[in-house]
């Protein structure tokens, strides 16, 4: 098996990217700007779309179906008797070409008792790119009433959720955890890798001038009183997102040209890594997502004498069977993996 290129896997949403996607990749811009995510080495669909959003392989397969045949080569051993064919992993480029609508994800409880879902979405931000003054809103700055809150969201009181937010400034290189549950808005401006749960299941919070009808399509099928009972209404102070949510400066180190980019909290999800090949780094066995941001080089598989030419914007996905592989620079890249 071998690591494989991906193209640009980018299904329609209703909010508009700004471009950015496609110069990180060195592609000609779309004429729509309903694109703004790259679905990267998916085995996840759009909600309520079941055409939407899987990743094809460039010998014409699913990766899917491709994973489902072979688990145990796409995933490994361990990876395979814990879960069989499911990856566990959604990795995206989110392209922020506006503000997003205020909203949350429910966590694992909620959707296996109300979604029949093993997953709900706790998701995390590597940020590639971020205007000057680029934020994103995260966490409640105080306790919020159940009553409280449903008014607002019924009554589409924007700017009242907003100001009781946290707004968290961002630029290159943070990493941030936002656990299911948590409010939460990406600001105009930037462009994110986003790793998450595989799955699309949003409760909106705010969908007035979105090109959504949140009042039918907001609420997971559950009406907005069920679907509010996953919001994390406590408190998010700034010392706490900074202690928990976001990742240490440069990544926690593991090892030469390897750092651990998230909070702890974030390893029973995913794991988030910065690779720094200069001039190269060994990658052990694994099935992994990498997203390079700059630089060029190449990508060695020794077991089969193969090589892989990469540059900034590049995607590939690396099957556990591949073996251990090599990168050679100098490049950054950010390498994804599911929960160990």
């Amino acid at each position: 098996m071998r690591p494989l290129l991906l193209p640009a896997n980018q299904p329609r949403s209703f909010y508009r990217g700004g471009g950015r996607i496609a110069a990180f990749r060195g592609t000609p811009a779309p004429g729509d700007p309903y694109l703004p995510e790259d679905w990267v080495a998916s085995t996840t669909t759009r909600s309520g779309r079941p055409d939407a959003g899987l990743t094809t392989l460039p010998d014409g397969r699913l990766l899917r179906a491709a994973v489902t045949a072979d688990p145990m080569g796409w995933l490994g051993p361990e990876h395979a008797a814990r879960h069989g064919a499911d990856v566990g992993l959604l990795v995206k480029l989110l392209d922020a070409g506006e503000r997003l609508p205020l909203h949350l994800h429910p966590d694992r409880d909620f959707a296996r008792s109300h979604l029949a879902s093993p997953y709900g979405k706790t998701e995390a931000w590597v940020v590639v790119e971020a205007a000057p003054d680029a934020a994103v809103h995260l966490g409640f700055s105080r306790d919020v009433d159940a009553e409280e809150l449903a008014v607002w969201v019924a009554d589409q009181k924007i700017e009242t959720m907003l100001a009781v937010t946290n707004r968290v400034p961002v630029r290159a290189g943070d990493a941030v955890l936002c656990p299911a549950g948590v409010p939460h808005a990406i600001g105009e401006g930037v462009l994110l890798v986003e790793l998450q749960e595989p799955t699309d299941l949003s409760v909106l919070l705010e969908w007035e001038g979105f090109a959504i009808d949140g009042a039918v399509e907001g609420h997971l099928g559950l009406g907005l009183d069920v679907a509010l009972r996953c919001v994390d209404r406590s408190a998010w102070s700034p010392a706490r997102i900074d202690a928990e949510l976001r990742g240490a400066p440069g990544g926690r180190a593991v090892r030469d040209g390897i750092s651990s980019l998230l909070p702890p909290a974030a390893d029973g999800f995913f794991v988030a890594e910065r690779v720094d090949a200069r001039p190269r780094v060994r990658l052990e066995p694994g099935f992994a997502v990498l997203v390079v941001l700059a630089g060029s080089g190449l990508l060695i598989w020794p077991d089969a004498g193969e090589t892989l030419e990469v540059g900034a914007g590049a995607t590939v996905v690396v099957p556990h069977g591949a073996g251990a592989c090599r990168v050679e620079g100098p490049l950054t890249a950010v390498r994804c993996r599911p929960a160990p």
